[in-house]
């Protein structure tokens, strides 16, 4: 299926994720497995687990502390006001 612009003129082409390097795919894989290995170990006691993710807009790490129970979140690295922060130095307006 061919998706038209707006002004008519072709097709738009398909937006593709970029390649991911076998390096960094391997880098990915150890660290799901330290947190795994993290929260299997009850190292933020039996109600609280690790998770480690990417923020969507500044691409930057974030590691937090959830609550199992509630889904609260505990502690996060970075706090949310430094990621807003980073995401306004990048794109200012």
């Amino acid at each position: 299926m061919d998706i038209t612009g707006v002004n008519g003129v072709g097709p738009i082409p398909a937006a593709t994720p970029a390649p991911v390097a076998p390096e960094q795919v391997a880098e990915n894989r150890d660290i799901v497995q330290a947190v795994k290995a993290l929260n299997a170990a009850s190292s933020f006691g039996d109600s609280n687990e690790l998770s480690f993710m990417l923020d969507r807009n500044t691409k930057l790490p974030v590691i937090r502390i959830v609550n199992k129970n509630t889904k609260e979140v505990v502690e996060q690295i970075p706090p949310e006001y430094v990621l807003r922060l980073a995401e306004e130095l990048r794109h200012p307006g």
